[in-house]
């Protein structure tokens, strides 16, 4: 499990006249499960494809452990991203495409844990959402990466099946700890989920507060969340526009 330091003075996107981020600063603890919270549009995607390097034009310092290059990252994207040409394991098998030898073991127990392991061999048009969205979420973990990044990847699902592959989640985070960054606009989702929350202003992008959760993990319920989301509504004026 590693600790993970974000600090972005500024990114702007090319031909832009405004910036996306300014002045963004927050720390991960190791293991730590961290929801972002802010409204459509305000920057999170941008903020995760800088941290996982698809987007290195910004001024700041991105570090993951001991790590500012080539650090292992798991990113689950609001699609599932599978190759429709190729099955269920084959999909996942593609993370370790710059790898010695595939972790067959490792890919096994993650199927059976996600209750994937019958549909290995299936092609993603066999599968419903739920399961594609499962699908991504091992090929995430199947790396046992030092970050793994978390795109509102539930954000198309129905609510039953958001809440069924979020429980999935949960126990799979539980079992196998990693240092997670969940981005959401959904703040129930985020108060299920998360040890901290981090609230995010309009463009320019910025963390306004952050928030830990003191409610224990097996007590959030959907009554307990929804208090403590009044909560916040009650003690934090500046908050509201995100509640």
């Amino acid at each position: 499990m590693t600790i993970v330091h974000i600090q972005i003075h500024e990114k702007i996107h090319h031909g832009a006249k405004n910036p996306t981020i300014v002045n963004f600063d927050l720390t991960l603890n190791a293991g730590e499960f961290v929801c972002l919270v802010g409204q459509s549009g305000c920057g999170k995607t941008t903020l995760l494809n800088s941290i996982a390097g698809l987007d290195s034009n910004y001024l700041g310092e991105i570090r993951i452990g001991n790590k500012t290059q080539n650090p292992q990252i798991g990113f689950v994207f609001q699609q599932p991203c599978l190759l429709p040409w190729r099955t269920v394991r084959e999909n996942i098998e593609l993370v370790f495409a710059n790898q010695n030898r595939i972790q067959k073991s490792q890919i096994d127990n993650l199927l059976d844990f996600m209750k994937l392991k019958v549909y290995e061999n299936a092609y993603p048009k066999q599968l419903s959402e739920g399961m594609k969205r499962r699908v991504s979420i091992i090929r995430a973990f199947a790396i046992n990466p030092d970050l793994l990044l978390m795109d509102e990847p539930f954000v198309s699902l129905d609510a039953p099946m958001a809440r069924e592959v979020r429980e999935l989640l949960q126990q799979l985070w539980k079992n196998r700890p990693h240092t997670v960054l969940f981005v959401t606009h959904d703040l129930r989702e985020a108060i299920a989920l998360a040890d901290r929350l981090v609230f995010l202003t309009s463009r320019p992008m910025r963390v306004l507060k952050e928030i830990h959760i003191p409610i224990d993990r097996h007590q959030r319920n959907s009554e307990e969340i929804e208090n403590f989301r009044n909560q916040l509504f009650q003690n934090y004026a500046e908050l509201q526009p995100l509640l």
